[in-house]
């Protein structure tokens, strides 16, 4: 078992840092000025944003923030706090207008499935051709190894618009605030932003009821979302992230 916690380790901090040149590492003033169209966006909710989290008794502007996204119950999360060593608070859950694909892992170009995991935003585009997109580092390591290896598939947003073959669509508004939070805690030093995809939301018993039924003759895919639901309820119990390892078979092994 020792062994198996350091490959993973080792692993996953390879993985890291092997897409860490990938990321923009752009400070919020250079987001901010990247163009007239995200000037104007960051300052318009700026406002709006403040007032929503004096609303709700949240420090502004969120330090970190964490986004969870869940497919059948097509809504995406955004979880904030203002210091590090805060619990995640709830902050909004926007409704994912568009999606494609069905429940489980994204696999291979064209499949046009959203992914499933454990990602990180890699990406701030201000020139979308869906408004603006926060984009995901898929394939991440798990998939390097479980997806097809010539033809993984890439380009995965976080976007505007109601369009999707693969990303996740949540309309320009939400998107205008999500960017502009997540601007916010880049600037404060969060460089990855976790972005959990789950295929439901597990405390809801419907979803799971449906997730039951649609693996049911699968177990490699009850086993991939048995996998994900360890993470789901840790940070459940205790709104903090859990850490997630990733196994030389490319599992999700949750500690």
């Amino acid at each position: 078992m020792k062994n198996l916690l350091i490959s993973a380790l080792l692993l996953a901090w390879f993985a890291l840092y092997a897409n860490l040149s990938a990321f923009s590492q752009m400070a919020f003033n250079d987001i901010r000025s990247s163009s007239v169209k995200i000037s104007d966006i960051v300052t318009r909710n700026d406002d709006s944003l403040k007032k929503q989290f004096e609303a709700k008794k949240l420090t502004w502007p969120a330090k970190e923030i964490f986004i969870r996204s869940f497919k059948y119950d097509r809504q995406l999360e955004v979880w904030v706090k203002g210091e590090n060593d805060e619990s995640f608070k709830l902050f909004k859950t926007y409704r994912v207008c568009m999606q494609s694909g069905t429940m489980g892992p994204k696999r291979m170009e064209g499949d046009y499935q959203i992914p499933e995991g454990f990602y990180y935003i890699n990406e701030f585009n201000p020139n979308s051709n869906y408004h603006l997109s926060l984009g995901l580092n898929y394939p991440n390591a798990s998939d390097k190894i479980l997806a097809d290896e010539a033809r993984p598939g890439k380009a995965i947003y976080i976007h505007g618009n109601c369009v999707s073959v693969g990303c996740i669509a949540i309309s320009d508004e939400p998107i205008e605030e999500l960017y502009t939070l997540a601007s916010h805690a880049k600037e404060a030093g969060q460089d990855f932003i976790p972005v959990h995809v789950f295929p439901v939301k597990y405390n809801s018993p419907k979803s799971l009821e449906y997730l039951t039924q649609f693996t049911k003759a699968n177990p490699a895919l009850n086993e991939f979302a048995v996998s994900l639901k360890n993470a789901f309820d840790y940070f459940e119990a205790k709104k903090e992230l859990p850490v997630v390892m990733i196994n030389k078979q490319g599992k999700y092994i949750v500690d």
